[in-house]
């Protein structure tokens, strides 16, 4: 029986994937598997049992990956679960820096009591005019899931659309419309886009990517999205940007005390992915992955261990190693099973950066005295037997 203990709300329809090895508990210490949202787990004592832990979300800077990796708890995330929901509130996004409905809107509640507000609305409405997004330059920073929706629905917008990754993925590319026009070099948004939208993860080279520097590049009234993490952007920079003009408007899905009530920010309660269909989406695919993961040793979306997937076993039994990534592992790996006289029908090895991750399937089923030598090894963090 897995244990699972939620440290946020999970969308039942998720939850009512796990089959009868599951029990959902309350106590995190004697949990196999964690399913979380945005709670933080920087200062939590790992539980020593844990396997797992998935996040039913892309962003994972509320979870300690180094410390997982180091005590072989793979950490999952599900990349595009949210992806519409993020996309259509970035075109609302553009479509509110673009006509200033949330200012009419609020001119219409101060004179809510004027009976001849029809006629005054007609007055005061230049106030509140705009222009229209069609034909207008969308530079897209980062293709992944999000990245490529929003590029592709502001094509059908009859927007041009400038997409800039350097580290484009092959299913990206296939997803993404032929009109988009892929260019290798920031600069190129910057100068030529009316409306800038990033979709990065937040990482040591990409934050505060959106300064004074690159700012200063953009075109006079350029207007910035930002639906991925504030701290991709130096948002004091940015407030200089709209003091001076440089910037029209700053549209974030990240309130804080920098921008929230500043001329020119559209500030959004962070609701990109706060929506029914989202929220469900990366529960059903956290679960998924928590399963495949507890009951076949197959890691997929994981962010802190390599892809690896061997089905299901057929053998008597597979064993899983976490180690770093190493020279000369595999020849002890396989010694601790010949000594055992344990034949191995299968093994694949993957790595990525500092960690590796290998899995065996034998025929004969694995002891706990053989988890035990594993763990032996000099650069094993974690062996388990996964049938």
């Amino acid at each position: 029986m897995y244990k699972i203990n939620c440290l946020n709300p999970i969308a039942e329809v998720g939850l009512n994937n796990f089959s009868d090895q599951y029990e959902i508990t309350k106590e995190v210490q004697e949990a196999d598997g964690i399913l979380v949202r945005s709670a933080s787990m920087h200062e939590m004592e790992l539980p020593k049992g844990l396997l797992a832990v998935a996040r039913a979300g892309a962003g994972v800077n509320n979870i300690p990956l180094d410390k997982c990796a180091e005590h072989g708890v793979v950490v999952f995330n599900t990349p595009g679960a949210n992806a519409n929901g993020v996309k259509e509130l970035v075109l609302a996004g553009m479509l509110l820096a673009a006509r200033d409905v949330v200012g009419g809107i609020e001119w219409i509640k101060s004179a809510k009591d004027d009976e001849n507000i029809a006629k005054a609305a007609e007055k005061e409405k230049k106030r509140f005019a705009g222009t229209e997004i069609k034909g207008k330059k969308l530079g897209v920073i980062g293709l992944g899931a999000i990245g490529v929706k929003v590029a592709n629905a502001a094509v059908a917008l009859d927007m041009e659309v400038y997409g800039y990754d350097p580290y484009l993925s092959v299913n990206a590319a296939w997803s993404l419309s032929r009109a988009v026009k892929h260019v290798f070099n920031l600069d190129d948004i910057y100068a030529e886009c009316d409306y800038i939208t990033i979709h990065v993860p937040l990482m040591d080279t990409t934050k505060g990517m959106i300064n004074a520097e690159a700012i200063a590049k953009m075109k006079d009234g350029v207007n910035i999205l930002n639906f991925a993490r504030d701290l991709l952007a130096n948002e004091n920079d940015v407030l200089e940007g709209l003091k001076s003009g440089k910037i029209a408007h700053y549209v974030s899905d990240f309130p804080n005390p920098t921008t929230a009530g500043q001329p020119g920010c559209i500030v959004i309660p962070h609701l990109g992915a706060s929506t029914e269909e989202s929220e469900d989406n990366c529960a059903v695919m956290a679960v998924a992955e928590l399963m495949d993961y507890l009951e076949n040793g197959n890691i997929k979306n994981s962010v802190n261990y390599p892809a690896c997937d061997m089905g299901i076993c057929s053998q008597a039994g597979r064993v899983a190693i976490f180690h770093k990534n190493i020279a000369n592992m595999i020849t002890k790996f396989t010694a601790v099973f010949g000594e055992k006289g344990i034949n191995i029908s299968d093994l694949t090895n993957k790595s990525r950066g500092e960690v590796a991750y290998t899995m065996m399937d034998v025929e004969t089923a694995p002891t706990a005295e053989i988890v035990e030598a594993l763990e032996k090894i000099e650069g094993v963090f974690r062996a388990r037997i996964v049938k």
